[in-house]
């Protein structure tokens, strides 16, 4: 990942870990460790994605989590509609940003806007 590692509050523990384990397994993101009631995801043994149950969840978050290849984006777009996500913008190129730019967006349970991007040439 680009970020050493970033953090949510969220409004239901379980519900978003069923979630992001789900929709981030097919970018090789994995549930890494959980503490004091914090799920913290990753690859490679390091967590870099943290979520924990707060009182009153922050504000909706952009967080954009790196693909290896545009199939990679496709299956996260399916799974995370498949565990509740709703749209924000299907997989396919977004010449606005670069010309390989491949991504995919998502809203979670709630409201950030997720996106899995790839930025290699098909």
């Amino acid at each position: 990942m680009i970020i050493d590692h970033l953090g949510v509050s969220v409004s239901n523990y379980q519900k978003s870990k069923t979630f992001y384990c789900r929709c981030l397994a097919p970018l090789n993101i994995e549930e890494i460790t959980e503490v004091q009631g914090w799920c913290g995801l990753g690859a490679n043994g390091k967590p870099e994605f943290w979520f924990g149950e707060g009182d009153q969840p922050n504000a909706p978050m952009h967080i954009a989590f790196i693909a290896e290849n545009r199939k990679a984006v496709d299956e996260f777009y399916s799974a995370a509609l498949a565990a509740g996500g709703q749209d924000n913008g299907a997989p396919g190129i977004r010449e606005l940003y670069h010309p390989n730019y491949y991504g995919a967006f998502v809203i979670d349970p709630d409201g950030h806007n997720i996106e899995a991007v790839c930025h290699k040439p098909e």
